[in-house]
């Protein structure tokens, strides 16, 4: 038997409760996990409070992140006793996920641990951080350099994209709704603060070239603004939808400036570019900083903590410790 926050159907809702789960339960896969940490997303946040329907079955072991040991393996590339990791891939949505003590998944899903962390750093990391590299790398293959803008910048995702892009050398611009927490930016490495209100409101189709890339999370009216203000050539990685799933923006950027809109899938990454992510993780962001980006709960506690996130309680990542 093992704890678990497992998400059930009752009279037609979905409910979430620390359960303890037979192990016989399991659902089928290659490897087994004893987990360590785990990560409370914000789609966690949903699923446990029953705000979205996450969960496309019942019951379902609910978090999309997790880190741990390998506990027994079928799989080649996998041994007895890896420290390993697994974000994304249908965790918590279609596949038992990682908010419990251990799970059994597809090999093919699990990524090794870069030596430069911890389980926990890891899960400090987790969707957000491995989302934020997926975004530096898509404006990479864009041959972006300069001056880039970050969204959402005090968010998971934001957080980590300003500490890369810094770490990298690029000047980063990061935009904030919380200007109280500016230093808490600076700290990380950005080199300007600017107010999202800047961004919030309709504006011209081509604005002044303020950046020549970005990371969006925010998505609608300010991903419409990014774009108008991006230089010639430049890039934006658009991963997030906070401002919602509307893109009110003419096609003015993209044939009079030449700018690309990539967008940034981070549950469906193939496995090379999930190595690859990983590696550059390892290499480029530096882990002392994500003790200040993070705060750590004990799976009891991952309910009511939910909730918070949701109502906006909740700064920076959230590290899961399974154990308790």
């Amino acid at each position: 038997m093992f704890n678990a926050l497992l998400i059930e159907r009752i009279d037609d809702q979905p409910q979430a409760r620390l359960a303890e789960v037979d192990e016989a339960d399991l659902p089928d896969g290659s490897v087994s996990v004893d987990v360590a940490y785990s990560s409370l997303n914000y789609k966690d946040a949903l699923a446990l409070t029953g705000t979205a329907p996450i969960a496309r079955s019942y019951p379902m072991v609910a978090g999309i992140d997790l880190a741990g040991v390998v506990a027994a393996s079928e799989h080649p590339e996998h041994a007895t006793g890896d420290p390993v990791i697994a974000t994304g891939c249908g965790l918590g949505e279609q596949h038992w996920g990682g908010l419990a003590q251990r799970a059994r998944l597809d090999g093919d899903w699990l990524v090794p641990l870069p030596d430069a962390f911890t389980p926990r750093q890891a899960m400090a990391i987790g969707t957000a951080g491995f989302t934020a590299m997926l975004c530096v790398l898509a404006l990479e293959d864009h041959g972006v350099e300069g001056e880039i803008l970050v969204t959402g910048a005090n968010g998971g995702v934001g957080s980590i994209a300003v500490a890369i892009l810094a770490k990298l050398g690029r000047h980063v611009i990061a935009a904030t709704g919380r200007p109280q927490h500016a230093d808490r930016l600076r700290d990380l490495g950005a080199a300007e603060i600017i107010d999202r209100a800047e961004l919030t409101e309709p504006g011209k189709p081509l604005g002044k070239q303020r950046w020549i890339g970005a990371v969006d999370t925010v998505g609608g009216q300010v991903l419409a603004n990014v774009c108008a203000s991006t230089g010639y050539g430049g890039a934006v990685a658009a991963c997030g939808n906070a401002g919602g799933m509307s893109f009110p923006a003419s096609v003015a950027p993209f044939i009079l400036r030449a700018v690309t809109l990539v967008g940034v899938e981070s549950v469906q990454t193939p496995r090379a570019r999930r190595l690859e992510a990983w590696r550059r993780l390892g290499a480029d962001l530096d882990p002392t900083l994500l003790d200040s980006l993070t705060s750590e709960i004990g799976l009891s506690e991952a309910l009511a903590t939910a909730r918070e996130l949701l109502d906006g309680q909740v700064r920076g990542r959230v590290v899961v410790d399974t154990s308790r």
